[in-house]
C-alpha cells in the first residue's frame, strides 16, 4: 500500500504568487495545508533553515515523514 501525498504552501496574506498556487492546488483538486508566515518571523526562520530561503511561497510535498520543498522565485 503507498503512502499519501501531503502539501505544504508556504504562504502569507495579499502574496498574489501565493494565492495562484493555491489556485493551482485547487483546480486540480489537490488538498493542502497552509502555513501562513504573515506576522510570523520565526516561521521564516524555519524556511531559512530548512531551504535557505525567506521568501514565499514554498511547497512542500512529501511522501510519508520525507518532504522536498519546490519553490517559486520572486518577480520583479
Amino acid at each position: 500500500m503507498g503512502k499519501e501525498l501531503s502539501v505544504v504552501v508556504w504562504a502569507k496574506q495579499g502574496c498574489y504568487y501565493c494565492g495562484e498556487v493555491k489556485n493551482y492546488l485547487e483546480e486540480k483538486g489537490i488538498l493542502y495545508l497552509t502555513v501562513d508566515v504573515t506576522n510570523h518571523d520565526e516561521r521564516r526562520d524555519i524556511l531559512e533553515i530548512k531551504y535557505g530561503v525567506r521568501h514565499v511561497p514554498v511547497v512542500e510535498i512529501g511522501v510519508g515523514d520525507v518532504y522536498k520543498g519546490i519553490f517559486q522565485l520572486p518577480h520583479g
